[in-house]
């Protein structure tokens, strides 16, 4: 699964203002004709064209991009189970589905089968990566018992102590999270 156009055109306004890719060329073009000048020396150290940058911008998958151990996400925990029985429940590879080039586990055929239908429902926000460490900018694994459902989606943590410094701001951190996950997949990829 490719990544949507919403998010291409999003990660093409990284590129171009230089917060991906390091186009800090395109940043002082933009600040300079925005304001109705023409000056564009600003800066000269630019490592990639714009069409270089929108053409790496189409290669990056970020839904594919899974937190797995053996090729299995999430630790094998039903995600499915956080939704249906509020708690974290172990998968059994009786009942695996595969998905975004990894292997997910489920406790029983009938949550693999929700799974199969809307996999974007009920799979974690960032690839099932600590969402915390997402908001400060890097990859973590996690504890799936440190986990939480916010407006419908699920937000895994790396362990408790994490999970608590999560709560002190969760919109906050979604917000912080979602504007670097592009970045932090392109980085990692």
């Amino acid at each position: 699964m490719k990544i949507s156009p919403k998010k291409t055109v999003i990660l093409g306004v990284l590129l171009t203002m230089g917060i991906l890719g390091g186009c800090t060329t395109a940043t002082q073009n933009e600040a300079s004709t925005s304001s109705g000048t023409t000056t564009t020396t600003e800066t000269t150290t630019s490592t990639a064209t714009t069409s270089e940058a929108e053409a790496e911008t189409d290669t990056i998958d970020v839904a594919s991009f899974i937190n797995t151990q053996d090729n299995v996400a999430i630790k094998g925990t039903d995600p499915v189970a956080y939704f249906t029985e509020s708690q974290a429940v172990e998968g059994s590879d009786e009942f695996a589905y595969e998905w975004n080039g990894a292997t997910w586990h489920f406790a029983s055929a009938e949550n693999r089968d929700l799974f199969s239908a809307n996999p974007e429902q009920y799979a974690p926000q960032y690839g099932g990566h600590c969402a915390w460490a997402a908001a400060q900018g890097y990859v973590a694994d996690i504890d799936p018992t440190a986990w939480s459902i916010v407006d419908g989606s699920l937000y895994l943590n790396f362990d408790a102590g994490v999970q608590r410094r999560w709560e002190k701001d969760i919109p906050g951190f979604i917000a912080d999270a979602d504007e670097k996950w592009p970045g932090i997949v392109a980085e990692n990829s």
